[in-house]
């Protein structure tokens, strides 16, 4: 089908900027892009009718790293990288409040807790043993260590992050909290570290808000549009999609995350699955906030009075690097039982689990996200290794920044 004169001269006008991903790190880039220069004309192309990677289907967390999390981090790409990876998420949370009200994205700072169990096993509600008992934190993390780490990591992230003072100090960020579990109701759990600075919102809303921003400053979004290929050249890039003419722009950017490697095959970025699930509501839930368990491999948080839990591909890491959006019974046998032995109190009735869903993270060799050239005029910003709600803000900076370059 050929494309209209009028076609032509709007959807089909050379841009300065395609992004492709309709996610947190392409709308927060068009974002930034268009408010720096409103004369620029963007394109966001986005294959799904929705944007269907990790976006809108993660747990709505607004977090950046629990303890246990950054002193692994620390030995997998050192302190320096650590602090660097968690300063861009914190103050890519600062940015999200400073845009957006919160009752806008529904953002509730009530705080969250780690979990720490004494225990290596979690037992299946038939007896057997569950998988959860591979690589807990139990087997990671030495319980004793936790009063020295809280202090070691408040001393190097608080002056890093520049968190509120008192009285010319810096108040701590983590704190241990192991009186509290009782109160919450947990069960096998040993210890408790707080961070006050952690809350929660809709993921989707914050999405929808930021399409509704940067579309009202005259961003395009196209979407069910595909990219099948893209041709770099001295004036920019063509880029061939499933509709009727190609594109033409002076740079391109790819934001798709889990997906990368399916435009740009040399990435060190692979799709990780991430499943989660909705209970129905239970009568007086303990807790309010997001909980972290196992390096943050297992989270939580309440939804109202629901209970949302997920996380647990440590269970069967081979099967979860796939692009698939199904839930598999052996990650969500897992999550139930961890529901049960350990978030529920004891004694509670099964609740009904009202909805389940996967999303796609992209994950690599370190934590770090990748904001890098590939080509001339093609550049990528990829790989939040489950943290694109927090770190999509600075991820856009920077790769404007090297566009800009």
């Amino acid at each position: 089908m050929a494309i209209s004169v009028w076609e032509q001269s709007t959807y089909f006008a050379p841009k300065d900027l395609v992004i492709v991903g309709c996610g947190f790190v392409g709308l927060w880039t068009a974002y930034e892009a268009i408010h720096q220069n409103p004369k620029l004309q963007i394109t966001i192309l986005e294959r799904g009718t929705i944007p269907s990677g990790a976006s809108t289907r993660n747990a709505g967390f607004s977090c950046f790293g629990s303890v246990s999390e950054l002193m692994s981090d620390i030995q997998l790409m050192g302190e320096a990288a650590m602090l660097e990876t968690v300063k861009m998420r914190y103050d890519g949370l600062q940015r999200i409040q400073e845009v957006f009200k919160a009752k806008e994205i529904e953002y509730n700072q009530w705080g969250g807790y780690e979990l720490f169990e004494g225990k290596k096993t979690v037992k299946s509600t038939k007896g057997k043993a569950s998988k959860i008992n591979k690589g807990t934190n139990a087997e990671l993390y030495d319980i004793s260590k936790l009063e020295s780490d809280i202090a070691y990591l408040n001393k190097i992230l608080a002056p890093a992050l520049k968190t509120p003072k008192k009285n010319g100090k810096y108040l701590p960020i983590y704190t241990n909290a192991s009186k509290d579990i009782q109160k919450l109701g947990f069960q096998g759990i040993e210890a408790l570290a707080f961070n006050q600075l952690e809350g929660q919102l809709n993921s989707a809303k914050l999405v929808l808000a930021l399409q509704k921003a940067v579309q009202a400053k005259g961003v395009q979004i196209l979407f069910g549009t595909e990219v099948q290929k893209f041709k770099s050249h001295k004036k920019g890039v063509t880029i061939t999609t499933n509709l009727e003419a190609p594109l033409e722009t002076k740079q391109f950017l790819v934001c798709t995350n889990g997906f990368a490697k399916q435009l740009i095959p040399g990435l060190d970025v692979v799709p990780a699955r991430g499943q989660v699930f909705v209970t129905e509501p239970i009568k007086n839930l303990k807790f309010k906030g997001c909980f972290h368990f196992d390096e943050g491999y297992y989270y939580f948080r309440n939804l109202g009075n629901r209970l949302l839990l997920g996380g647990a591909r440590n269970a069967d890491f081979k099967n979860e690097k796939t692009y698939s959006l199904e839930t598999s019974a052996t990650i969500q046998k897992v999550l139930e039982d961890f529901m049960m032995q350990r978030i529920l109190p004891k004694g509670s009735k099964k609740p009904i689990i009202e909805l389940r869903w996967s999303g796609t993270m992209g994950i690599g060799s370190i934590k770090k996200p990748i904001i890098e050239q590939v080509q001339p005029n093609v550049y990528c910003a990829v790989r939040m290794s489950g943290m694109g709600v927090a770190i999509a803000p600075i991820v856009a900076k920077k790769a404007l920044k090297l566009m800009k370059g």
